[in-house]
Formats: C-alpha cells, structure tokens, sequence
C-alpha cells in the first residue's frame, strides 16, 4: 500500500523524540507536513531541518504540524533535534514501515557504491488525512518556503 494524491494517507504510528510514539491519526483536523530526511547530523539534514524550524510559526498559522522521518534510532533523533533545537518531533522509522507506506527507500550511489537510503522527500497532508501535495527529490534550499507556501495555501482554500 502506498499514498497517492487526493487519497487518505493510511495511519501510521512512529516511535518519536520526547519518549513518546505518534500516530497520524492525532493530527486529524490540522494539516501534517511528513519530510523524509536521510541521516540525522548530516549537513544537508541539519540545512533542511533548521529551514523548517525556522518557519515553525509560520506552519503553526497555517494549522500544519511538522514531523521530520529517519531511519535513525531514537537516540540519535534526541540528539539531533536537542542540537540543533528543532521544535517538532522527529520520528525513529527504523522499521521503514513509514517509509514504506511512502515509498521514500531508493537505490542511491554514494562513491560508486550502490545502497538503498531515503530519497529526501516531503509531503503534505490536508486536514482531513488525504495527501495533497509531495515532493520527491528534494533539494534543500528554499524547500522549506515552498512547503510553507503550499500549507498557506491549502490553509486558505
């Protein structure tokens, strides 16, 4: 099972930062920003996350909950989001179920060698739990203000 546009996103339920496990299902009626991230304190990870930390409030505005997705474990997740004062919960996906469900595992190439890893990925869930946008193969700068002005936009009608 996957998403697609205009579909309800199946629930998923995820350990996360805090010591706590989050289900989409909590989120009904407030748009959800899902963005898939390959490893927590990598440069481009640590750009792409402060981008939407930044924009917190601005999410917030627009009734959108952010939730950054790894396949690291928990301790690495705590240890990224306290260092980098990330102000919404990271999720340890090291199971891949959400990332399954989403179909962020690609073959990627790192110095001619060949691995499967999550494609950087963002999606947009409108409030009553149907996908309404994603973006695949993200490129960091400015991904963030793009997403803001998706959820603004949807927050609007």
């Amino acid at each position: 099972m996957s998403v697609s546009i205009g579909q309800p996103v199946p629930d998923f339920t995820a350990t996360a930062t805090g010591d706590t496990t989050l289900s989409l299902a909590e989120f009904k009626g407030r748009q959800v920003v899902v963005y898939f991230y390959p490893k927590a304190s990598t440069p481009g990870c640590t750009t792409e996350g402060g981008d939407f930390r930044d924009r917190k409030a601005e999410f917030e505005a627009a009734n959108t909950v952010i939730l950054g997705v790894s396949r690291d474990g928990l301790r690495a997740q705590e240890n990224f989001k306290t260092k980098q004062g990330f102000n919404f919960d990271l999720l340890s996906d090291k199971d891949e179920a959400v990332c399954e469900l989403f179909e962020v595992i690609k073959l990627k190439k790192l110095y001619g060698k060949e691995h499967l890893g999550i494609e950087r990925s963002t999606f947009l869930i409108d409030a009553e739990g149907r996908l309404a946008r994603e973006w695949r193969g993200v490129k960091v700068p400015g991904h963030a203000q793009e997403v803001l002005e998706a959820a603004q936009a949807l927050h609007n009608g």
